[in-house]
């Protein structure tokens, strides 16, 4: 009777010691396919974000394509022109060519490229220019039709601050005005 006790016991245990191995082997097979599944989704996350990037850049490269032709052709341009009609031909050209600068330069932001401190920084220095100012000054319509909300928007008067802080600024350090903003 010891003898099949034993032996019961000693199955039992098998029993529970296997039951317990193929339940480890259960939770380790459901977390190697969670980790696979994690590592899918950051894949079509980085191919999204890729794919974003692209065309960003293809947007930007349009942009200054069309923004290119009609600065070389006064025609082409009557057609994207909203500014004041008593502006002069030659400074038109001059703001399409500063929106050139700032656009290039809000894609570098927008495709990650530059951070926000660092695209002020970068603003800062370009609005340091006289012709910058006005163009930024004879846009301000066109900024005004943004959604409030937008990202553009909210970027557009971040550099409306740092010019208002450029013109009360009592240095000529230029470099050191404004409080950029954190990342």
């Amino acid at each position: 009777m010891a003898t099949r006790k034993n032996t019961a016991v000693r199955l039992g245990s098998a029993a529970a010691g296997l039951m317990l191995a193929t339940a480890g082997m259960t939770l380790a097979s459901r977390r190697r396919h969670l980790d696979a599944e994690r590592l899918l989704l950051r894949r079509l996350e980085l191919e999204e974000l890729a794919s974003r990037r692209r065309a960003l850049a293809h947007q930007q490269r349009m942009h200054w394509e069309l923004l290119s032709r009609a600065i070389d052709n006064p025609s082409l341009a009557a057609v994207i022109d909203t500014y004041d009609p008593d502006i002069p031909a030659e400074k038109r050209r001059q703001y399409f060519y500063a929106n050139a600068w700032y656009i290039n330069l809000y894609h570098l932001y927008r495709a990650g490229i530059l951070d926000q401190e660092e695209f002020y920084g970068h603003a800062r220095e370009l609005f340091q220019n006289t012709l910058m100012r006005e163009y930024w000054d004879a846009s301000k319509g066109q900024r005004a039709t943004l959604k409030h909300s937008s990202e553009e928007a909210r970027i557009g008067r971040m550099v409306d601050g740092l010019i208002k802080d450029l013109d009360e600024a009592d240095t000529d350090e230029w470099w050191v005005v404004g409080n950029p903003p954190s990342a």
